[in-house]
């Protein structure tokens, strides 16, 4: 029964969606307010003025007495593909008897899409687009609407078009934003769902009501929330949508409201008053039976496309939407697997009678609670299946119970005995869709340490690999202890090299301090191991090759989550603070110093560390500068007048630097040499003697802005 619910062939489906269909129309949403207006191309409008399509300049003259009306936006359920043929151009053009000068007027007259351009210019008009089955290239002088996703790329599981069929290019330029009107029947016709998200034409690509709101919030993107199922909800300012894995909306209906509805042609002819169009939504489409847009809901046999879209952003306004998560199916195959489970345990316990009784009951409370669910929350959970699950397993009892004899019974429970046995359990518990893990989005602070000169230590080991595996555990096993003792995160050992993170999978809110704690600490387990080697070396009579380690730190925006496959996991933290916290550490070769950290880690630890600032710089393969510091202690040392001595000179050293007055930094270098060497800086100071000799011969660009730009990681 789980197999075949997984399956889902189009017969349960169909039962399924019915029962969705009886819910509604059961308790159809009520529409309290009517916060969308139909500007409906209706018949009469159409013996008014002829068959669609309209001159452009009759559609911009709706448009203009909307604005006028004060409609909050325009959204166009029609599709502008092509170039007006009405266009005075055009005419001149197909009229060959026209007398020259009479042409020429013509051609230098306005088209008619200029003047809907124009229209649509200044308005939050929103274009309708669609999906089509022929291959179309992106345009990418056309604008688009911003989408932005939280967690992996949705487009695997959203519903795609080879080509997207667009308006002509100066309406898709002048119009505020365009999105698809497509809507698709499920495989009994009916509309139930509509994508808020599409992929068409090898973009993704919002759908029209989605990004009417979009326009109306006067939002530059939309949001799209997924997770390893697939899409989860899409969010516009104030307003998040829960949707299907495959970005659609289930549509909670209404009744058909004629009071919806104006006539286009009562528009034009000025027979409408503003009440109807102040502070609305405007939706612009046909109800006329010959241009094809009348579709099925579970509420009408025949009801305009334009309509649903107008039902679409009248439930989500009014935050009456219906929802099957991604996690609704997990549930119902719960309940599959428990209804089976109950009727084949109690089964060859009790009787026939008493076997159906049960299985009423276990119907009534299933429909009892989807019902609840729907009615309370929306929610849309499937009993169906369930209660047919438990129908066709109480017929099977019932007739194994009828055709064997009792000897028999005592196989019968084995045979569902080892049909729902714990290991079964274990492997459903062992799916991969329960063990992958969606990213989000974190501000963490991220270390990578290094030893230097690595090569030479494993060198002395050539003879002795085991002797340098030992070496590694002895000098890694502390690490680790400095960093998991500051509430750490190891990401990955490479090597003799250590990436781990802070403010993951738990929730550190000083993860930059506690970073730096970690690594004082790492500096001072190194020290302490490098004593006891070089007291074991002198008793052996051998070298002693000292590890001596640099660690860079950096924090920042991150995502952080399964960086794995669906079998294997891979906790891990992508972004590029990450790559800037590996060049950071890099560097501490070139200034002589253990940790260096970034501005951003610094800026949230003043006065608890004794950080130094050395330098700005530009690292491999970014353009903005910077800066980076040393930290040389924890808060007391932070807190000593030595140190606040050299802060206060290097201060004022790298001021006179960046600000190209050598001699002055050159004596505030030769003040703090004492400082510096006391801090293990002698480095620093020679760094920046060596640069000022070297720009004293040879001036910085006039557009030098202090930093010093590195060509290598």
């Amino acid at each position: 029964m789980v197999a075949l619910r997984i399956w889902d062939p189009a017969p349960l489906e169909n039962l399924r969606l019915r029962a969705f269909d009886y819910y509604q129309a059961l308790k159809p949403r009520i529409p309290y307010q009517r916060p969308v207006t139909i500007v409906d191309i209706d018949e009469a409008s159409l013996r008014a003025f002829g068959q669609w399509p309209w001159p452009r300049t009759l559609v911009a003259d709706m448009v203009d007495r909307l604005k006028a009306h004060g409609s909050v936006a325009i959204g166009f359920d029609v599709i502008f593909a092509e170039r007006d043929r009405m266009s005075p151009a055009n005419v001149a053009r197909a009229l060959r008897d026209l007398d020259p000068d009479t042409k020429e007027k013509l051609e230098k007259l306005p088209s008619n899409d200029d003047m809907l351009a124009n229209a649509l210019r200044g308005t939050r008009a929103v274009l309708g687009q669609s999906g089509i089955l022929a291959t179309t290239t992106p345009d990418p002088s056309m604008p688009r609407s911003g989408i932005a996703t939280v967690g992996p790329d949705p487009s695997p599981y959203l519903i795609t078009y080879l080509g997207l069929l667009t308006n002509v290019p100066v309406l898709e330029q002048a119009a505020a934003g365009r999105g698809l009107l497509t809507i698709r029947n499920e495989r009994d016709g009916v509309v139930r769902r509509l994508p808020l998200i599409v992929k068409a034409g090898g973009i993704v690509a919002p759908a029209l009501t989605l990004d009417i709101l979009r326009a109306v919030t006067d939002s530059g993107a939309i949001l799209v929330r997924t997770d390893a199922a697939g899409v989860k909800s899409v969010a516009v300012p104030g307003l998040e949508i829960p949707t299907d894995r495959n970005g659609q909306l289930w549509i909670h209906f209404g009744p058909h409201d004629p009071a919806r509805y104006v006539s286009a042609k009562d528009l034009v002819e000025g027979r409408v008053p503003a009440e109807r169009f102040r502070g609305k939504l405007v939706l612009i489409g046909t109800s006329s039976v010959g241009l094809l847009d009348i579709k099925t809901t579970p509420l009408d046999p025949a009801i305009p496309g334009v309509e649903i879209h107008a039902q679409v952003l009248e439930s989500i306004l009014a935050r009456a939407v219906l929802s099957h998560p991604n996690w609704a199916k997990l549930a119902e195959l719960a309940a599959i697997a428990a209804v089976g489970t109950v009727i084949a345990v109690l089964a060859p316990v009790i009787g026939a009678g008493l076997l159906f009784v049960l299985g009423a009951a276990i119907a009534a409370i299933l429909i009892a609670g989807s019902w609840f669910l729907f009615d309370r929350s929306g929610l849309l959970l499937d009993f169906t299946f369930p209660l047919l699950a438990s129908l066709l397993i109480y017929v099977t009892l019932v007739f194994i119970s009828y055709v064997r004899e009792q000897k028999d019974r005592r196989r019968i429970r084995q045979a569902f005995g080892q049909y729902l046995s714990p290991a079964l359990v274990e492997q459903l518990a062992q799916s991969p869709e329960k063990l992958v893990l969606g990213g989000e989005e974190r501000t963490m602070t991220v270390m990578f340490s290094d030893v230097r000169d690595f090569t030479a230590i494993s060198e002395s080991f050539k003879r002795d690999p085991q002797g340098l595996t030992q070496l590694m555990n002895r000098f890694l096993t502390p690490l680790t202890n400095a960093i998991i003792g500051r509430k750490g995160t190891i990401d990955k050992y490479m090597g003799d090299a250590i990436m781990a993170f802070w403010n993951a999978p738990l929730d550190d809110p000083d993860h930059e301090h506690n970073a730096c704690l970690a690594a004082l600490d790492m500096v001072r387990s190194v020290e302490e191991l490098n004593a006891v080697r070089a007291e074991e070396a002198r008793l052996a009579g051998i070298p002693f090759l000292p590890i001596r380690i640099g660690i860079g730190i950096n924090t920042g925006l991150c995502v952080v989550g399964n960086m794995g496959s669906q079998l294997r996991f891979d906790y891990s933290v992508l972004g590029d603070p990450v790559n800037l916290a590996s060049r950071i550490e890099s560097r501490t070769k070139d200034y002589g110093v253990a940790i260096l950290a970034g501005e951003r880690t610094i800026a949230k630890t003043a006065g608890l560390v004794a950080a130094l600032e050395l330098d700005l710089i530009t690292v491999k393969g970014k353009t903005e500068p910077e800066r980076i510091y040393a930290i040389v202690g924890d808060t007391g040392v932070a807190a000593s007048p030595a140190f606040r001595a050299l802060q206060e000179i290097n201060s004022a050293m790298l001021a006179r630097f960046r600000a190209r007055d050598w001699d002055a930094a050159q004596a505030a270098l030769d003040r703090a040499a004492g400082e510096m060497k006391d801090f293990g800086l002698q480095r620093l100071n020679d760094l920046y003697s060596s640069r000022i000799r070297a720009f004293r011969q040879s001036s910085p660009a006039d557009d030098w802005n202090g930093a010093f730009a590195f060509d290598t990681k």
